[in-house]
């Protein structure tokens, strides 16, 4: 492929470990706090979280647990009813928790994001967590009308399949009328990566709390995070042209690598 065909123009990322290490103090958090409103006593500690998320989709994640732990649940004529009940319930209990600032970004991800955006590169989201959350987690951590920086935001169940699958990604790209070839992508678990990787996106990974020990064949790169001036990041593997944070010139640079292997 000629690189002067496709420059860069889009960053679309994930939110969940990606923007913010939202799920340990976070969904898990707001999932028992559902729970234990609804008169149940489930309680997922950090580990069997951990394990939990295996299954994309918080929905989708509850049926998961209930069919190897809490099985009688689901015999329930009002099971499938009851989960979106408390699927609700965990929202808005995560946006609580969101809006009182307790999920901080991670690091490098609000300097990132304001470069992209001076440079002129487009920006979009590609998650399995809902518009809410999305929009929440934006205007708590960035500023009140950053959800308008997003050109598009694919989340939730706009498509019925979550990742692994390439649903989310290919959803944005024809929403943006993009080429992957023309963006990267933003992940931090397998699930994210090869969601990204089948839409044919080339993807940089940064770790999160839960992900450290995933399999990340595939990035172009993958590092602890995007690194701040005096902070610098961690390489798990990959060229980094001698940065020690992610800025516009470095993505650019890996962009070009990318898609000169196509």
């Amino acid at each position: 492929m000629n690189t002067q065909q496709a420059p860069l123009q889009a960053l679309i990322f994930d939110v969940d470990g990606t923007l913010a290490d939202t799920e340990r103090d976070g969904h898990r958090i707001a999932f028992n706090l559902a729970f234990a409103d609804a008169g149940l006593d489930w309680h997922w500690d950090a580990t069997l979280y951990g394990e939990l998320l295996a299954v994309t989709g918080g929905k989708e994640r509850m049926r998961f647990y209930c069919e190897r732990h809490a099985p009688a649940f689901l015999q329930q004529a009002d099971a499938a009813e009851r989960i979106k009940a408390l699927h609700a319930a965990k929202t808005a209990h995560y946006l609580k928790l969101v809006e009182a600032g307790a999920l901080p970004l991670q690091p490098g991800v609000a300097r990132l994001i304001a470069a992209a955006r001076a440079a002129g590169l487009r920006l979009a989201i590609a998650t399995t967590t809902t518009p809410e959350n999305v929009t929440s987690l934006l205007r708590a951590s960035l500023s009140p009308d950053a959800e308008s920086w997003f050109e598009v935001i694919g989340a939730g169940d706009v498509v019925p399949l979550k990742k692994p699958a390439p649903d989310i990604y290919l959803w944005v790209l024809e929403k943006m009328q993009l080429p992957a070839s023309a963006c990267l992508a933003f992940e931090d678990s397998v699930n994210g990566l090869k969601s990204s990787l089948a839409a044919g996106l080339p993807t940089l990974v940064t770790e999160s709390e839960y992900t450290f020990d995933h399999d990340f064949a595939g990035a172009f790169a993958v590092l602890s995070n995007l690194g701040e001036p005096g902070h610098p990041f961690q390489i798990r593997r990959g060229n980094v042209h001698g940065k020690t944070m992610v800025d516009v010139d470095l993505l650019k640079i890996w962009h070009r690598e990318a898609i000169s292997k196509c």
